[in-house]
């Protein structure tokens, strides 16, 4: 289980306050306005961003101070983070090794992951040969590789079309979430949220809510979020 315990962040003026606990092998929503704190959660649990107060708890071991590569966190972000003049392939094994020395067994990982998210051939691409959908694969495919228990996503899929958007959920739900691992996603669409996440949270007013069964949140939204929603 993923806990942060009376946890306080700040940025400027702003501060967040997070008590809750994330259930290990479930997809958790963030949903909440933009500049509520949903990324900056994602920031702290990552390890780019210290805490005020409070700690941070994977399996009851202390990750608030942490470094980021000692965490068993991989992240997805809006801009997938890809080297534009490593190959596909490339930026999938920084997964496993960042200084690229990769085994053959390491090599046969990588072209699997590929594999698995629809890109078998594409590994000595760059990424400026690739869509923005493929880019958002060769990303995901990082995160299998790397292989490790939480998974955060930025709204990785943002910039994407309506159908590409809802192919790469699917993947997350099938090469992840199905996998058992913790995926906790920042999203502003509740469709995002009802499409793969088993439980939702709202980010508001400096606090981050106790997570509940996605439906239940938003078959009967408390007023801020309906608020949001309009």
């Amino acid at each position: 289980m993923l806990t942060c315990e009376n946890l306080i962040l700040r940025q400027g003026s702003f501060s967040l306050r997070a008590d809750i606990a994330f259930d290990p092998g479930k997809a958790i929503a963030l949903i909440g306005p933009s500049g509520a704190g949903k990324s900056t959660l994602l920031a702290a649990i990552a390890g780019f961003l210290s805490p005020v107060s409070g700690r941070l708890l994977w399996r009851d071991a202390d990750l608030t101070d942490a470094a980021p590569g000692a965490r068993p966190v991989s992240m997805l972000f809006q801009d997938n983070n890809l080297f534009p003049h490593l190959s596909a392939a490339q930026n999938v094994g920084l997964g496993l090794r960042p200084d690229l020395r990769l085994s053959a067994p390491d090599k046969a990982s990588v072209a699997t992951a590929l594999a698995d998210v629809g890109l078998d051939g594409f590994g000595d691409r760059k990424p400026n040969a690739l869509s923005g959908g493929q880019q958002s694969r060769v990303a995901l495919a990082r995160v299998l590789v790397a292989d490790r228990p939480v998974v955060l996503l930025d709204e990785p899929f943002a910039a994407l079309g309506p159908a590409l958007k809802d192919e790469m959920l699917d993947l997350v739900q099938s090469k992840l979430v199905a996998a058992g691992k913790t995926v906790i996603m920042v999203t502003h669409d509740p469709a995002d949220a009802r499409r793969i996440a088993d439980m939702a949270a709202l980010v508001t007013d400096g606090q981050v809510s106790a997570p509940v069964a996605t439906d239940v949140l938003f078959n009967d939204p408390p007023p801020a979020l309906k608020a949001y929603l309009g």
